[in-house]
């Protein structure tokens, strides 16, 4: 699945959030999670960890 840089970083904003906070929520570490949203092809799953750890529907961060 791809993800879409842009509106993850909306969303971030929206939840005033920096890397480091999404990536304590989803359970890596910083440099991790760059390296995950640097892919931008993540397996299903990832991106259903991404969603929760926004807070938001998978639908709002796929192309």
């Amino acid at each position: 699945m791809k993800i879409n840089k842009e509106k993850i970083d909306i969303e971030l904003a929206r939840k005033k959030m920096n890397i480091k906070a999404l990536a304590e929520a989803y359970g890596v570490s910083r440099a991790r999670m760059n390296v995950i949203l640097n892919q931008r092809e993540v397996s299903t799953i990832s991106a259903g960890r991404l969603a929760d750890a926004l807070g938001v529907d998978v639908t709002e961060i796929m192309e």
